[in-house]
């Protein structure tokens, strides 16, 4: 059955054209502008897509929390649908103190435990979430060395790389401390996930959801420079940070990303993976 075909037999509703849009990691994207006026998003996949997972993270960011998401309407590995989100506006000062509103409040739905109650999955990659009760432990062993060991897996990570970061990751409670209680975030805060109309937030897109430190989802947020002064002006006023973040637990949370770089796209990251493990003498 054509997509069309399909898209019409679970939602009733017939496209009349299908547009298609970038930012697929395991299959094509597209609008489809339906013969009633109103639009959706098609995301297609195959066997281990991962699409049945991010409707399951839209649903619960959905039912747990105020973030404005993309309303899931089917999910499954070979299809999700999804509601269309009017966007077109920049991040700009006023956009980026919006979203510190959002994503503070985000940060403060309170888990009983780092992880979550299944796997996620980011940029397309498994993201185990076990869950843990120390936040060091699980950003070690969940974040930093499963990714680690799964780029050095996939040829990406030269081996000797792979020895110096696990060196750093039995030294990590040298700067890093257990925080009050595991926040619920997003998970890959960068700019292509955050949809703006106007000087607003309009949605946040492709989640990677688990329960975890919050200082996590914000170093995430300036690796690529999606977020800068006034969105952590406006977030300490409702979430005050504490000292050594922009100095070094940064850095610490940003290799995991930047692993997850690695693994998707290779060598162009090492050198920044490399950088960091040497700024904190490894």
């Amino acid at each position: 059955m054509s997509l069309s075909g399909r898209i019409e037999q679970i939602t009733g509703k017939r496209p009349a054209r299908l547009n298609p849009l970038s930012g697929g990691c395991v299959g094509e994207v597209y609008r489809a502008d339906l013969t009633d006026g109103g639009k959706m998003v098609a995301k297609t996949g195959g066997p281990g897509s991962g699409l049945a997972i991010e409707g399951a993270m839209l649903t619960y960011l959905a039912k747990r929390s105020d973030l404005p998401v993309p309303e899931v309407f089917h999910a499954e590995d070979s299809l999700l649908l999804m509601s269309w989100i009017e966007s077109g506006g920049s991040l700009n000062a006023v956009a980026q103190r919006h979203a510190a509103g959002l994503l503070a409040d985000l940060h403060g739905i309170r888990g009983e435990s780092f992880g979550h109650e299944c796997d996620t999955l980011i940029g397309g990659l498994h993201q185990p979430n076990p869950k843990t009760q120390s936040w060091i432990d699980f950003f070690r062993d969940h974040r930093l060395l499963h990714m680690g060991h799964e780029a050095v897996m996939a040829g990406r990570l030269p081996t000797r790389t792979m020895a110096r970061l696990e060196d750093l990751c039995w030294r990590l409670d040298d700067w890093i401390e257990e925080p009050a209680y595991p926040s619920l975030i997003h998970g890959d805060m960068w700019g292509g996930n955050v949809l703006v109309r106007g000087e607003r937030i309009a949605g946040f897109i492709d989640p990677a959801i688990y329960y975890a430190d919050p200082e996590i989802e914000l170093a995430f947020s300036t690796l690529f420079n999606t977020f800068g002064e006034p969105f952590f002006a406006r977030y300490q006023e409702h979430r005050p940070l504490r000292p050594g973040f922009f100095e070094e637990r940064r850095d610490l949370y940003n290799l995991y990303p930047l692993l997850v770089h690695v693994r998707l796209f290779g060598h162009s990251y090492i050198g920044s993976v490399e950088r960091i493990l040497s700024k904190f003498g490894f």
